[in-house]
């Protein structure tokens, strides 16, 4: 579908109130491959890759970084499920995901009904986290965030192996065992090309630059997400090692309730299960009909 700041790709199924699925790094929607199943039984599902991602385009990026914005991403996902006739839906993401579903969040909180980030803390907080412990496990924000065109110089000299070993260090078993095989050819088949190296990496650049003033100026101003909000984050996941773990969303949203499960980044390959048993009733208490 045509947006009007790129073309975006996604798959739709299941019956009920409308839930858009947002993946992150370095993924594409079939990450929900585990959970979809259950969670189409009860809500009418949108799944798109967002855009440098997947299927979707690769618009050319600037020197504000603000196409690869969560601002901009977001607004990508706002017209599709105008489009689709969603006028307010509920939002789950995971990774970037989980940032492009929050800045909607603040951005269009008339359109969200529940929000649920998974393994993440807000960009600005991240940023303000990285302590030696955290900006280790996180090397990556540091990494792909440097100016064009040192990380895709490197990267682009093994895509493949670069995305395994990204994906295996976030695991809690640090190995590609958690991935389903077909799941784990799509992500590699889509992040091999030069031209989502580089979308990726402008992705986290904006995250240095445009998503992080956007979180400034939102903190600044003293505003929160409104939405209820629920938070799932792997005991062994990126945002383990942050300083606010206890309760990492509480001053940002009004109404937030949050948990660690046994997992690594991936919860919702890693343990299915377990992250299900905490989005089914969220969601079914936020969900317009």
């Amino acid at each position: 579908m045509a947006t009007s700041g790129a073309e975006i790709f996604f798959r739709m199924g299941g019956s009920g109130p409308p839930l858009l699925l947002v993946h992150g790094f370095p993924q594409t929607h079939a990450m929900w491959h585990r959970i979809v199943p259950a969670l189409a039984r009860r809500f009418r599902l949108v799944l798109p890759d967002l855009r440098g991602y997947g299927l979707s385009s690769c618009p050319a990026n600037d020197a504000s970084n603000q196409p690869y914005s969560k601002r901009a991403m977001g607004k990508d996902l706002l017209e599709v499920m105008t489009a689709l006739g969603h006028g307010r839906f509920a939002v789950a993401g995971h990774d970037r995901g989980g940032r492009v579903a929050y800045r909607m969040a603040l951005d269009a909180p008339a359109r969200i009904d529940g929000l649920a980030v998974l393994d993440i803390i807000p960009t600005l907080d991240m940023w303000r986290s990285l302590n030696a412990e955290l900006a280790m496990k996180a090397y990556h924000w540091l990494f792909l965030a440097q100016p064009y065109p040192l990380a895709e110089m490197l990267i682009e000299q093994a895509p493949v192996a670069f995305l395994d070993y990204t994906l295996a260090s976030w695991t809690k078993s640090r190995n590609l065992t958690a991935f389903d095989e077909t799941a784990l050819a799509e992500y590699r088949f889509h992040y091999a090309t030069p031209e989502h190296v580089h979308a990726t990496c402008n992705d986290y650049r904006a995250g240095f630059t445009a998503d992080r003033l956007a979180d400034e100026a939102d903190c600044a101003a003293g505003k929160r997400i409104s939405c209820p909000t629920l938070w799932i984050s792997g005991e062994k996941g990126i945002p383990s090692e942050a300083k606010d773990r206890s309760d990492p969303w509480i001053n940002w949203c009004r109404d937030v309730r949050g948990h660690f499960i046994d997992s690594g980044h991936f919860v919702a390959e890693e343990n299915p299960e377990a992250t299900l048993q905490l989005l089914v009733p969220f969601l079914e208490g936020t969900c317009a009909a």
